[in-house]
């Protein structure tokens, strides 16, 4: 079998603007939309006001933006900074593989800055990037949640490598818009899986305590990937076997297998790319379907949070794990994997966004003793839908209100692409705009969203930037 590294390599290298497909580059503009929004958002919450002080701090030359400041500092700081804007809320698009934007949009974006790309370089960088973090995603094996049987009780928690492999695609990202050649982005990528976080996710879900962290620190590994890409280019010689199938990358990152024949098949035919599940809502993904069942049901009913006497839960058999179970509330990652949290605010009607993780808001009395209403445990149906479609995200609702009782239940959650719940352009656009108005006026959200549709046709990426990076 030829080395997969040299052939993720050659794709990076060799891809050219006309290589891509339409529906590839309408898809990177929308995953660029959304992430930036949930940037200017993520500056609100502690987690983003942490990352710009610490960026502002390490300063260096003012040749990349932070996005929403205004500021300038050197190309690895900002794609630090960025990558935790994006990641802060939660809130951000899930392309294949998983949560890649905060990992592959920060050090493209910093480095076309800095060295004056054109619209077209980025969209080509970010398509390479994003696709090949989702082929090695899907190489990697015993990576997350799993089902041994049909029953709800086979449920397997394996190791699960938060965004290691994503440094891949950033490093070919950030390489491609500095133009290596082939034998520099071999040695990128090579040192790209070096160069990447633990696998720490399984400790996350097990954890006694929700920490900022989460399943990794994107805008720590997003300082690897430019780092890898930087040092290609002078001639630094990384590890060009990094994905050799004995003793590569999935083994001493720590996942359970490795099918390389899953990273290059049809590799530069067949895209993942454009299969995206955007997110309605700033909290785990799987508390999303629940959420949806109990806003239909409220909204369908009139129900206000006094008529309300229970609110009962069947969805996947993590939510029993110490992760969700925990009630504690003292930073905005209890909030976005606390579902008694998010069901309370979704019954008071409090506007879905940034506003989520206002932890005064959300400990407010009425919120609190809410919250003590809902309950939640494993469908028994879980295992067996969810191994006859991967895709699901089964739940089930039950509100009491008075006499009567409501259910609800959904297979899959809005966003889910390839269905009829995919979100539209006009509920990306929204949702950008609420995102961006902490920081831009409404006319600025406006104008930065249609640059970003139109990024194509800039020749200078600092034109695009100007929208979305202000004065403070």
């Amino acid at each position: 079998m030829k080395n997969p590294n040299e052939e993720l390599a050659r794709f990076a290298e060799k891809t050219r603007w006309e290589d891509l497909p339409e529906s590839v580059t309408n898809e990177v503009k929308l995953i660029l939309i959304d992430s930036i929004g949930c940037a200017l958002a993520g500056i609100s919450v502690a987690p983003g006001e942490m990352a710009v002080s610490l960026a502002r701090r390490l300063g260096g030359p003012g040749e990349s933006s932070i996005i929403g400041t205004g500021e300038k500092v050197s190309c690895i700081n900002a794609a630090f900074a960025n990558g935790e804007l994006i990641r802060a809320l939660d809130y951000d698009a899930m392309p294949t593989g998983g949560h890649s934007p905060p990992y592959v949009i920060p050090p493209a974006l910093a480095i076309a800055e800095s060295k004056k790309a054109s619209g077209r370089d980025l969209i080509l960088a970010l398509a390479i990037g994003f696709e090949i973090s989702a082929r090695i995603s899907k190489g990697l094996q015993g990576g997350g949640f799993s089902f041994t049987g049909t029953d709800v009780k086979s449920f397997k928690v394996g190791t699960r490598g938060g965004g290691a492999a994503f440094n891949f695609g950033a490093a070919a990202g950030a390489g491609k818009i500095l133009g290596l050649d082939l034998r520099e982005m071999t040695n990128a990528l090579g040192m790209a899986g070096h160069l990447c976080q633990v696998l720490t996710n399984t400790k996350f879900t097990f954890g006694a305590h929700r920490h900022m962290a989460k399943y990794g620190v994107a805008g720590w590994q997003n300082t690897g990937a430019v780092t890898a890409a930087l040092l290609a280019g002078m001639g630094y010689a990384g590890d060009t076997d990094v994905l050799d199938p004995e003793y590569g990358f999935w083994k001493f990152c720590g996942y359970s297998g490795w099918k390389p024949e899953l990273v290059t098949a049809e590799l530069g035919k067949t895209w993942y790319t454009p299969r995206v599940n955007y997110k309605r809502y700033p909290c785990c993904g799987m508390l999303h379907t629940a959420l949806d069942c109990f806003y239909n049901i409220i909204d369908r009913n009139d129900l206000k949070p006094s008529d309300i006497a229970s609110v009962k839960i069947m969805g996947h058999p993590v939510l029993e794990l110490p992760l969700f179970t925990n009630r504690e509330l003292a930073n905005v990652v209890d909030v976005q994997f606390g579902m008694h949290y998010v069901i309370s605010l979704a019954a008071f009607r409090v506007k879905i966004g940034a506003e989520w993780q206002d932890l005064d808001k959300i400990k407010e009395p009425e919120i609190i003793e809410f919250s003590k209403k809902v309950s939640f445990q494993a469908h028994p149906d879980y295992a067996r839908i969810s191994r006859q479609d991967p895709s699901s995200q089964l739940s089930r609702v039950e509100v009491t209100a008075g006499l009567e009782t409501y259910q609800e239940e959904r297979t899959h959650s809005r966003g889910t692409s390839g269905t009829t719940l995919a979100l539209t352009i006009d509920e990306i656009a929204e949702k950008f705009k609420h995102n961006a108005s902490r920081v831009l006026t409404k006319t600025q959200a406006e104008s930065a969203m249609e640059a970003i549709l139109k990024l194509e046709r800039y020749e200078d990426i600092r034109e695009v930037l100007k929208y979305f990076t202000v004065k403070d």
